[in-house]
């Protein structure tokens, strides 16, 4: 009886990882999806000697200032944090990555326009880094 029990308990509970599995690859999935068309406008920090940067003044006050700019266009941002390159023994390419998604890249223009020189401002106050930016369209 004990060995039944505990098959049956092992059962259930493979089976509700695999669900989890499942409900996890159905999100991912979704997000895919749900991106597609969007337009990404990643801001890029490339890493170099004596450059710095405050990742806590990043993700807590300079990004939500521009997703503020960008009211309802915005769909949503992300923050990465540069921890190696691809390649063993490489440089960091990227310190940090700042990524918007946007409906309209005609909206997102007018938006940043007028806001640009705060922006720019406000670098001074997170890093001594120019970022790079590149303006792409989700695809898949």
């Amino acid at each position: 009886m004990k060995s039944a029990l505990l098959l049956s308990f092992l059962f259930m509970s493979s089976s509700l990882v695999a669900f989890g599995q499942k409900k996890e690859s159905e999100k991912s999935t979704q997000s895919a999806i749900t991106d597609k068309g969007l337009i990404k406008v990643s801001v890029m920090y490339p890493y170099a000697e004596g450059k710095t940067f405050n990742m806590e003044y990043y993700e807590t006050k300079h990004m939500p200032m521009v997703a503020g700019y960008l009211g309802s266009n915005l769909v949503k941002y992300t923050i990465e944090k540069g921890l190696s390159s691809g390649i063993p023994n490489q440089p960091l390419p990227y310190m940090a990555i700042g990524i918007f998604y946007v409906k309209s890249l005609k909206e997102y223009q007018a938006a940043i326009a007028p806001n640009r020189d705060a922006i720019r401002a406000d670098f001074a106050n997170y890093t001594n880094i120019a970022p790079v930016i590149l303006v792409s369209e989700v695809v898949k």
